[in-house]
């Protein structure tokens, strides 16, 4: 039984560490062009977030220090897909 319960707790550790392994490796970026957070546009006066592709046509006020639209948008997005990630979960486990 120990040799059994010991190997079973192996294979739930190595389990652990592939899923640990996948998740760092989803959050490294491989800084590739096309992975860009934010493009700011001066002759256009406009600042755009490409992770909640969110734009504000307020460079000027932006580069000054006044960023609290460009943050409220992100918490927004980031709190909306926790949602997605919660409801995603209840209808997995409805299932």
């Amino acid at each position: 039984m120990k040799i059994l319960k010991s190997r079973l707790l192996d294979i739930e550790r190595e389990k652990q560490h592939r899923e640990r392994a996948e998740l760092r490796k989803s959050m490294v970026k491989s800084g590739d062009r096309s992975e860009k957070i934010r493009t700011y546009n001066f002759p256009q006066g406009r600042v755009t977030d490409h992770r909640n592709n969110f734009s504000l046509y307020k460079l000027e006020r932006v580069m000054q220090g006044e960023i609290d639209e460009i943050i409220n948008a992100l918490i927004s997005h980031d709190t909306e897909l926790k949602l997605q990630a919660v409801a995603e979960s209840g209808a997995e486990r409805d299932s």
